[in-house]
Order: C-alpha cells, then structure tokens, then sequence
C-alpha cells in the first residue's frame, strides 16, 4: 500500500470497529475523528444503511449498505443521513425455501426455532441453521470457529449459485443477489467516484473462506485486517 495515494478508507463495522450491534468505544470513535481529517470515510457493510448509522450513534460517514444495494451520503448540515440509492431484487421465496430445506435434511439441521428462512426486504437472504427465534446462546455456542458452516460451505454456494453466499454471524450463511458483494460495492463506488483502486483502503475483519470481506482481501484494492477491533487504532497507525 502505498500511503500517500490513498484518498478514501472503507470500513466492515462489526468486528473491525466495534462488537455486533454495540456502539463505537471511545477509543475507535477518536481514531476515526482523526482519519477524517485527512482522508474520505466510508462504511462498506453487510446490513442496512439506517441500521448501519442507528448503531454508529449517528457518526458523521458515508454508508454502502447491503452489499452495495443501498447508500446513504451523510448531510453534514442537518446531521443525518439520506437514501441516495435504495435497490430491491424480486426473490423467488417458494425455490429458496425448497433448497434451504434440501441442505437441511442433507445435513441433519432438520430441528429449528422460528422460520427456516428470513428474507429481507432487499432481496437478501439469510439461511439460519438454527432457525430465525433461536436462542442467542445457542447460536453463540453453535460453530464459534466456523469450522462447521466451512464444511458445507461449497455445497451451499452450489445450491444457491444465483447468490453470492457468505458464512454469516454465528450460525447462518447470508446471500446478496448475484454479484452484490463488498467487491462489486467498492468497484461501483470507484466508478462513480472516479476514483482507481489503489486510492482506497478497505479495513476489515472477516477475510476467511465465506467472509463479506473476502471478496476485497483477494483484489487489487488495499486492505488491512483487524483482528481484534479493541486494537483498531494500532492497526491503522500508518494511515494517521
């Protein structure tokens, strides 16, 4: 990476800034402050835009939500956030459910709370292994180190190959409609930005088999993993 190009840094939220649904810590927040002095923030994340800016306690940042399906554009003057884009897929819920109920009787996930499925608004998918109203100790103690969702992971990216398939929270895999993905986000954001690859940094945590990050670790854009979001300021030292 070479520092002294890099106009814009994009951020994943959970995991590399902050704990799943918890505001910013102190700490994180001052750090950011700091970087906007000097570069362009951007938020690349997996859920929504109001949802994305609900937990940052309103911080004053662009936001890519669902994968590049929304965005919001932060109005500095009345310290809010506005809906520029706002994309939504027809999802054909009767075949989703078909295939989610496939890769349960293949793989013995036949018993759960809830719904088998929660579709999303944007056309997002989420397959919950454990059901939509499981317990969240449950889900917690279920595959912490992702070890069993990896297993089946290229089965379920087979079976639903009009999906962009992620290893998702806990216990889930999470789909955006093909080719939404953080990658894709970035690239579009580039474009309309008129801004090439090396001026962006993107910072994330989840870069494994199936992460939302995956996608930018393995391109030309510019990345550091965090991996633990407690040390986030050491980790983006060389940018301040």
């Amino acid at each position: 990476m070479n520092v002294s190009e890099i106009k814009v840094i994009a951020f994943d939220l959970d995991g590399t800034l902050t704990q799943h649904k918890q505001p910013l810590c102190e700490a994180n927040r001052k750090t950011l402050m700091r970087l906007s002095e000097k570069y362009k923030l951007l938020i690349a994340g997996a859920g929504g835009v109001m949802r994305i800016f609900d937990q940052l306690e309103g911080f004053p940042i662009d936001i890519i939500g669902n994968y590049g399906l929304q965005y919001g554009e932060y109005d500095r003057k009345n310290k809010k956030i506005n809906i520029i884009k706002d994309m939504t897929f027809e999802c054909d819920k009767a075949s989703v459910e078909a295939r989610v109920s496939a890769l349960r009787e293949k793989y013995g996930y036949t018993q759960y709370s809830g719904e088998s499925v929660e579709f999303h608004p944007s056309g997002c998918v989420t397959f919950p292994i454990l059901g939509t109203k499981a317990l969240p100790e449950d889900k917690l103690a279920f595959d912490p180190d992702r070890t069993k969702r990896r297993a089946i992971y290229n089965d379920v990216v087979g079976t639903f190959n009009d999906y962009v398939v992620f290893v998702g929270g806990s216990s889930s895999f999470d789909m955006a409609p093909k080719p939404y993905n953080k990658y894709y986000a970035l690239d579009i954001y580039c474009k309309e930005h008129d801004l090439s690859h090396g001026e962006v940094v993107f910072v994330g945590d989840d870069y494994g088999l199936g992460g939302n990050d995956e996608s930018v670790y393995n391109s030309d854009f510019n990345s550091i993993c965090v991996d633990d979001y407690l040390k986030f300021p050491c980790y983006v030292q060389e940018l301040l």
